[in-house]
């Protein structure tokens, strides 16, 4: 007897032979996983479906067999009948065995009281010893089933005792044409459910381009990142959702990147040009060493002076360098303060290293987060910056502190309108500062200080002379007004 094959995953993947790939792309990823979706929900929609078909069908087929057998013993309980009844030869088609044969189209075989074949249908049925005893049996309706193979093709068998020893009527269903028809049912099954993972498989890549287009883009631009060592590339930035977020992130991560590392370039250039000057003095005044003896006592003490001064000046500039190129101080905690306190022990800083009298005037000083030590930097050098330029020392140095704003006041010779834009700028120097001792670095380490604490820089000129020079932290509002 033939079974249909089995209706299992295994086999459709086997249908399917994929090929394995050691590394997958997301597109692939993608495409596989609406294809393994699609593969699993068709399978099991199909898998219930043609269970539920084929179990109706079977269900069917079997009740109708029972109700055909029923009607014969039926028919044979209450009417005396014999062999001779259910002959062939009724030519109006509505005997007792075109009752049988109607409804299953059945095969209907005739055996006499010996067990001998009286009349029989399309194809001659067997006839063991089971069917042979009910041709005798004096009991009409009594009945023997089994499942027989005729020709390789599978049919249910019944044979229904006539009583009286009159013989016995067999009816015999096909049902092999029925487990084709199922089985060609689950192939189609299959089919449909592997054209539907390849057309998931499709759509999945289809629509994986579509989503990781840009992510693919992305990673390309990363690569070029990565083997050029270039920040200057081109980042594709689309859309509002992650993706375009990544990209707009990746794009500003690359700018930063870029101005850091031409700020880097123009750093070592121009620490390279300010570090040439006080070098070339010092190796000019070195080269005279080995003839101090020689020199009279006035141009001795001049050089020993200079070299302690070009000593001093490259030994500021280089911690100012150091100090530039380190950035944030990442390692200095914050901690709650305020400027006004912050400036009070820069101003006694200052007053020792300058002896210049320094005045401070704090009004509603605001508490904030802020490094102390950057902060008492800043203010450090904003005072020394004023002392330098107001060599007169006639009028004391101003702080003033307004919320989060800080101002340093002098009467020195003020700043220039063209000089304003740049006093914050690395080495610069105003063309009447150049030959004031300094490395240019000082007002740059405060924009670092302030552009770390949230804040901005400013410089301006004083109504009757000077400069007030400061910055703000936080969330403090405008820089108007030097007093």
């Amino acid at each position: 007897m033939r079974t249909p094959r089995p209706f299992s995953v295994p086999r459709l993947f086997r249908l399917l032979r994929l090929p394995r790939r050691s590394r997958t792309s997301l597109r692939t990823t993608f495409a596989a996983s609406f294809a393994a979706v699609a593969a699993a929900v068709t399978l099991l929609v199909g898998l219930l479906s043609y269970d539920a078909a084929a179990q109706l069908v079977r269900r069917d087929q079997q009740s109708v067999f029972a109700e055909v057998v029923g009607d014969l013993r039926s028919q044979v309980r209450h009417r005396s009948l014999d062999a001779e009844d259910y002959a062939t030869g009724d030519l109006d088609h509505d005997g007792l065995r075109d009752d049988l044969t109607r409804p299953t189209r059945a095969d209907v075989q005739v055996l006499a009281a010996d067990g001998r074949i009286v009349d029989r249908g399309s194809r001659e049925l067997p006839v063991e010893e089971t069917e042979r005893v009910l041709t005798t049996d004096p009991e009409p309706g009594k009945v023997a089933r089994r499942d027989i193979e005729i020709d390789g093709e599978d049919y249910r068998l019944a044979t229904v005792a006539l009583g009286g020893g009159r013989g016995a009527v067999q009816v015999a269903q096909q049902f092999s044409d029925t487990e084709d028809l199922l089985e060609d049912l689950q192939d189609r099954t299959l089919l449909f459910a592997l054209l539907v993972v390849v057309a998931a498989g499709l759509f999945g890549w289809w629509l994986a381009r579509r989503i990781t287009g840009r992510l693919v883009r992305l990673a390309h631009a990363a690569e070029g990142v990565a083997a050029t060592g270039r920040v200057d590339i081109q980042v594709p930035v689309v859309g509002r959702d992650e993706v375009g977020r990544l990209g707009r992130s990746f794009d500003h991560m690359l700018g930063r990147l870029a101005r850091a590392e031409d700020d880097q370039r123009r750093l070592v250039q121009d620490a390279g040009h300010e570090l040439r000057t006080p070098l070339t003095s010092l190796r000019t005044n070195i080269s005279l060493l080995h003839r101090i003896d020689e020199l009279p006592p006035g141009a001795r003490a001049e050089l020993v002076a200079d070299l302690a001064e070009e000593s001093r000046e490259l030994t500021d500039l280089v911690n100012e360098l150091v100090d530039l190129a380190a950035g944030r101080p990442d390692d200095e905690r914050t901690e709650e303060l305020t400027l006004a306190d912050v400036a009070r022990e820069a101003a006694a800083v200052a007053r020792r290293r300058t002896g210049r009298t320094i005045t401070l005037r704090a009004e509603e000083p605001q508490v904030f987060e802020g490094r102390p030590a950057a902060l008492q930097r800043a203010v450090t050098n904003l005072l020394e910056n004023a002392a330098k330029f107001d060599r007169e020392g006639t009028e004391p140095i101003e702080i003033v502190v307004e919320g989060r704003r800080l101002a340093v006041l002098d009467r020195g010779p003020g700043i220039a309108a063209a000089d304003l834009d740049h006093v914050f700028d690395r080495f610069y120097r105003a063309p009447g500062a150049r030959s004031l001792p300094g490395s240019g670095l000082g007002l740059s380490i405060v924009r670092e200080v302030a552009t770390t604490h949230g804040g901005t820089v400013f410089a301006e000129a004083r109504d009757g002379g000077g400069a007030a020079i400061g910055f703000l932290v936080g969330d403090a509002e405008g820089a108007s007004g030097g007093g």
